[in-house]
């Protein structure tokens, strides 16, 4: 009997050790709240910069990279230890950014200066400063790293940058305030959500051709709050989720067929999103609510919702 409940207190201990955190970055407290998801408990909060949004973790999950906005700077911190170790120099107005598969090559878009800013992580050198168009906001690169691509929200365009030369290669038109930018897993396609024009527009990468533009209608929702941001598709092909602001939902969309799946009830203005590492969950931040809606994928549910600081913006888990 007593080696029966060791081996059971060990299996517990071994399960609590295997759960996998959240970082939640709020943009009013200059802090991140920690979600330990096998309680959904904000276990821990940790002062960064000013404004943080953006959130980014190395390929290895070792580091977290921060965009304290208002900050003007990428912070750095040691995912272990939950230390600040280091700041990269990213230009003015970081907001978001994208890491090559290099796990070297940030790509921070710098809004008030409309450009992209190239950082090498592991010198703190910057490589580039690409001129893009006004507003940059969205960051992504492409799975094999030969694309990287950034939104301008006043310009209304994509634009490609040749990560071999880090220069722009070319242009896309798409609807009005662009603001997220997502690859598909095999980097066939990219998705970009556009605020105001209340679209998701779906290109083929090879051609840089749209494929399909989507739009969103939910019953009893005034279409003008219908405002996409936040996108993220599913490692197996199977759904593309996105945040669409303050409709207060979020649209699920098979992405074989790009038709709407559902709509998800969230929390009031809802910003980004990330998946678990095992893509079971998929988290959601709420701004104006205040917290992070948690979705099962299989049952397309909203399961729980974990109150966090003040204007939560971006997510990333850690395993």
């Amino acid at each position: 009997m007593r080696r029966t409940l060791l081996s059971c207190a060990l299996l517990l201990a071994a399960g609590h050790a295997a759960a996998s955190t959240a970082w939640v970055s709020n943009e009013k407290d200059n802090s991140l709240s920690l979600i330990d998801m096998q309680t959904l408990q904000v276990t821990d909060t940790l002062p960064v910069g000013q404004r943080p949004r953006g959130l980014l973790l190395s390929h290895d999950n070792k580091l977290l990279y921060i965009c304290a906005s208002d900050s003007d700077r990428v912070q750095v911190m040691d995912v272990a230890t939950r230390k600040i170790i280091k700041e990269l120099p990213s230009g003015k107005d970081p907001e978001q950014f994208a890491l090559h598969p290099n796990n070297r090559w940030l790509y921070v878009s710098n809004e008030d200066d409309a450009l992209v800013t190239v950082i090498d992580t592991e010198t703190s050198k910057v490589l580039g400063q690409i001129d893009v168009g006004v507003e940059p906001e969205g960051m992504a690169v492409s799975p094999d790293g030969k694309w990287a691509v950034n939104t301008s929200e006043t310009t209304n365009m994509l634009h490609w940058i040749d990560t071999s030369t880090q220069t722009l290669a070319d242009n896309t038109l798409v609807d009005q305030r662009p603001r997220f930018v997502e690859f598909n897993p095999d980097g066939s396609q990219l998705w970009a959500s556009a605020e105001i024009g209340g679209t998701v527009t779906i290109l083929d990468v090879a051609s840089r051709k749209i494929l399909k533009t989507l739009t969103f209608q939910i019953k009893g929702v005034h279409p003008d709050k219908v405002q996409p941001v936040g996108i993220k598709l599913s490692a197996d092909g199977k759904y593309g989720f996105v945040a669409l602001g303050p409709a207060n939902h979020v649209a699920v969309i098979d992405a074989k067929t790009f038709e709407i799946v559902d709509y998800l009830l969230v929390g009031r203005r809802v910003w980004q999103m990330s998946f678990t590492p095992d893509q079971r969950q998929l988290l959601a931040t709420n701004g104006v609510s205040g917290d992070v809606s948690v979705i099962d994928v299989d049952s397309l549910k909203v399961t729980k919702s974990v109150k966090v600081g003040r204007y939560p913006w971006g997510v990333v888990v850690t395993p």
